[in-house]
């Protein structure tokens, strides 16, 4: 019996099993063989031999990168052509897109890296069509750009949404706010600081008993479900920002355009009449977080011409690194300017968090 007839047939009994108190810790336990099984198409998705396709072994390059997915027809290459100078085939037909093309976003002073994937089908979690090779790039990504059609969104959003989770990709969430370590000696350790409903000591000890831990510390944080803490103790979970892209809305009526377009991390497009891509690409920009940061040298104005493009959250340390590694070394303090200054200039160290378009100039020891 391979892995997805295995799956299937937990999949059955747990529909078959009706959920209640008593059936908690044995649905846990279903949970985490399901898990188990779905860490092995995880491992083949991530590249088993064999599994990388023609064109899906793109470097990874600019400032940062977006997996374009969807299922087929929905407007990606076009799409793709639009927002860059890279030009994707297009056709009315199905799986014109056999490969990974990439482009680039030129925006801000910033290169994002755009990969048009081909058009998943159901059950590429498990290896039909090319889905493996789709997912495996999408797992090395910075952003999903999940496109969408209009008039079948909502369907094919939760479609494609259960396809990445099954190999360990979460859209738009964050890791539970569990402390977990596993131990060589020492028994099992379970403790929380809120109330739990999802969750008892019964519950847990069965998912560890399936996962052979005998000897771990688990302090839980937040009301967790038992998915999230499978999640925490797989730990080979990616959580990932996500747009979701509802193309053809010329098709649709105003009011439900509107509905969609009020849907959190949702735009609404029109790649055929070129309607609101410009938005689009600016919603890219703000979902990445990226800052800009321009440099400046001593009694010289700040070159605004070449800034340096950084991730949300960065410091004026990662800010040296992206100029010359040996900066760090030398490094005395910062002058900065802008917004995450609380007054112009402040003088800094490295471990400041710079915000969009500060100005940074470095002052090195003995300068």
């Amino acid at each position: 019996m391979g892995i997805t007839d295995k799956i299937a047939e937990i999949e059955k009994e747990m529909s078959r099993t009706q959920k209640n108190k008593a059936t908690e810790s044995h649905l846990g336990s279903l949970k985490a063989k399901l898990a188990k099984l779905r860490s092995q198409l995880i491992e083949a998705a991530s590249g088993g031999k064999g599994e990388k396709g023609e064109g899906f072994d793109v470097m990874k390059s600019g400032d940062a990168r977006v997996a374009l997915i969807g299922f087929p027809s929905v407007g990606k290459s076009t799409l793709l052509s639009t927002i860059t100078k890279t030009r994707s085939e297009a056709a009315s037909y199905e799986f014109t897109t056999l490969t990974c093309v990439p482009g680039v976003i030129e925006y801000k002073g910033a290169n994002i890296q755009l990969l048009d994937l081909p058009g998943i089908i159901e059950g590429a979690a498990s290896g039909k069509g090319r889905g493996k090779q789709v997912i495996a790039v999408a797992r090395t990504a910075d952003m999903v750009l999940m496109q969408l059609d209009a008039a079948n969104g909502p369907k094919q959003k939760q479609l494609l949404t259960k396809e990445l989770e099954s190999v360990g990709l979460r859209l738009n969430e964050k890791p539970a706010d569990v402390y977990y370590k596993p131990k060589k000696t020492g028994g099992p350790f379970f403790n929380s600081t809120v109330p739990l409903t999802h969750l008892d000591k019964k519950t847990v000890d069965s998912i560890m008993q399936e996962y052979k831990i005998h000897n771990y510390e688990l302090v839980v944080r937040e009301d967790i479900t038992v998915d999230q803490l499978i999640d925490i103790i797989e730990g080979n979970r990616i959580y990932v920002k996500a747009l979701y892209v509802y193309n053809k809305i010329d098709t649709m009526s105003v009011e439900d355009v509107d509905a969609l377009a009020r849907q959190p991390h949702t735009v609404v497009i029109s790649c055929g009449m070129g309607l609101n891509l410009g938005y689009l690409v600016e919603r890219v920009w703000d979902t990445l977080a990226m800052v800009r940061v321009y440099t400046k040298r001593r009694g010289e104005p700040p070159d605004f011409s070449d800034p340096l493009i950084l991730r949300g959250g960065a410091t004026v340390e990662d800010a040296c690194h992206q100029v010359h590694r040996t900066i760090v070394d030398g490094f005395n303090y910062a002058m900065v300017w802008g917004t995450s200054a609380k007054h112009k200039p402040q003088r800094v160290g490295l471990a400041h968090v710079l915000e969009d378009e500060d100005v940074m100039c470095v002052v090195k020891k003995g300068a």
